[in-house]
């Protein structure tokens, strides 16, 4: 029996970067999002309580799909098996830097044009 693929998803959010586990990416019929299912985390009967992965299942507690935009995605691998989930805090330091957006149409000059 063909074992389901896990991938590992680094994002931006807020000046924190988040690494999360999930089964199921697709790409989506929103422009320029990208679609994650089946949120991964520890197993159940984990005795050790890792807090960063807590705050995650607290956060996507009840979320059956999120849309990221593909501008805030760092990095998607396939990988053999999950691990911890993170968040981790930006300071602004990092030489990561988001992709310049527009503010708006550009808008053209006043007044007569110059010969």
């Amino acid at each position: 029996m063909a074992k389901s693929p896990i991938y590992k998803v680094i994002f931006h959010n807020n000046n924190q970067v988040y690494e999360l586990y999930a089964r199921a990416i697709y790409q989506s019929e929103m422009y320029g999002f990208i679609e994650v299912e089946e949120f991964v985390f520890g197993e159940p009967g984990q005795i050790v309580v890792n807090p960063g992965e807590e705050k995650l299942k607290n956060e996507f507690n009840g979320v059956i799909r999120s849309y990221l935009p593909m501008y805030s995605i760092i990095r998607i691998d396939e990988v053999e098996k999950e691990g911890a989930g993170k968040i981790l805090d930006t300071d602004g330091s990092s030489n990561v830097r988001h992709f310049p957006m527009a503010s708006g149409r550009p808008v053209a000059p006043k007044g007569p044009a110059k010969d």
